[in-house]
């Protein structure tokens, strides 16, 4: 968490700097890293719920569609 809050700060003073000396910054608009953050949060979510709901009933092998093991 420390590693965050570090990235936090130094982004905000490299920011900052980038205001002081009015040079447009690098980074991609607002927009496009609200869409990032979608994603990082889609991907934890899948995570979370695999790790806290119970596994199905059906074994990967059952699945229907799969076709892993056919040739």
């Amino acid at each position: 968490m420390t590693g965050y809050f570090i990235s936090l700060c130094m982004g905000l003073a490299v920011g900052v700097a980038y205001a002081l000396v009015q040079v447009r910054s690098p980074a991609p608009p607002l927009i496009a890293l609200v869409g990032l953050l979608g994603m990082v949060l889609g991907e934890q979510a899948i995570d979370m719920a695999k790790r806290y709901l119970p596994p199905s009933q059906i074994s990967p092998d059952q699945r229907p569609g799969d076709v892993r093991g056919h040739r």
